[in-house]
């Protein structure tokens, strides 16, 4: 049976978004802690404050919940909000790496690789679960 496009672009409730958004949270946060703990197997400062749960759950938390406002408000204002998120998601995952390059001192190749990955996966993460819970029409 084949899914009519109707169908793949209906709204969501907010309590399915919500929950959608939470599951990417903890399933990004999850696989953060990965990334850290083989960060610090092999051999990231310990003391490096991006690879702490706090640190990089807090941000997971917020990068997640803004990319969430930022996909609702642009699949409800484009045209082709495909088209715009196509470029628009690896763009600001790019910019997101910025201030990661800068703690090379900190963190040393490890954590600031460690950091890059743990921006990417949890974009993936997040995508992934806004086109199951707001898809674009």
């Amino acid at each position: 049976m084949f899914v009519t496009s109707e169908a793949v672009a209906a709204r969501r409730g907010p309590l399915v978004v919500a929950g959608g958004v939470l599951a990417a949270i903890v399933v990004g946060s999850l696989a953060d802690a990965v990334l850290a703990l083989l960060a610090l197997a092999v051999g990231a400062p310990d003391d490096f404050q991006p690879l702490m749960p706090g640190s990089y759950i807090f941000l997971t938390t917020v990068g997640v919940v803004a990319g969430a406002i930022g996909w609702a408000i642009i699949r409800k204002v484009s045209k082709d909000p495909e088209a715009l998120l196509r470029w628009l998601v690896p763009t600001v995952v790019a910019v997101s790496f910025v201030p990661d390059f800068l703690l090379f001192g900190e963190g040393g190749a490890a954590g600031v690789v460690a950091l890059l990955l743990m921006h990417v996966v949890v974009a993936v993460v997040a995508v992934f679960a806004y086109r199951k819970v707001m898809p674009l029409s």
